[in-house]
């Protein structure tokens, strides 16, 4: 059983700062492009320390799994999209990384992820067999 998190690269931030590109007619006003260029920045860093924190609750606990790229191949980015269930799709936009599955079946998204580590049942919504330390192992 593979555990895949998908999640943008740093170098994907360059597309998250497309506001710095744009030409002059297009921006009406420098504090539109402000606010743009500010709420893309603020998103990114949050999608970036989500991804972080599963990524090291992975590593400490010692639970194999493969980091996806997805901001550099739009096949991956795809598969992530289609593999999702319609009922946990955002009801606006596309899903943001992190998104977890453990082979082809989807785990969830970060709230699930954070949800499942407060509630001490992280292997569970990961599809693995409960640690000795986990809740989870309890009778």
């Amino acid at each position: 059983m593979v555990i895949r998190v998908f999640v943008a690269s740093s170098s994907g931030s360059v597309a998250l700062y497309w506001c710095d590109y744009l030409p002059s007619p297009a921006v009406k006003r420098i504090g539109e492009l402000s606010y743009l260029r500010n709420k893309a920045s603020t998103r990114f860093c949050k999608i970036k320390k989500r991804q972080q924190d599963v990524v090291r609750f992975l590593e400490a606990n010692r639970i194999e799994f493969e980091e996806v790229d997805i901001t550099m191949s739009e096949e991956k980015r795809q598969w992530m999209y289609k593999n999702i269930p319609e009922d946990r799709q955002p009801a606006q936009g596309n899903p943001l990384p992190p998104q977890i599955f453990s082979d082809d079946r989807y785990c969830g998204d970060y709230d699930g992820f954070f949800e499942s580590k407060e509630s001490n049942t992280v292997f569970s919504f990961l599809g693995l067999k409960p640690s000795l330390t986990s809740k989870e192992s309890e009778p």
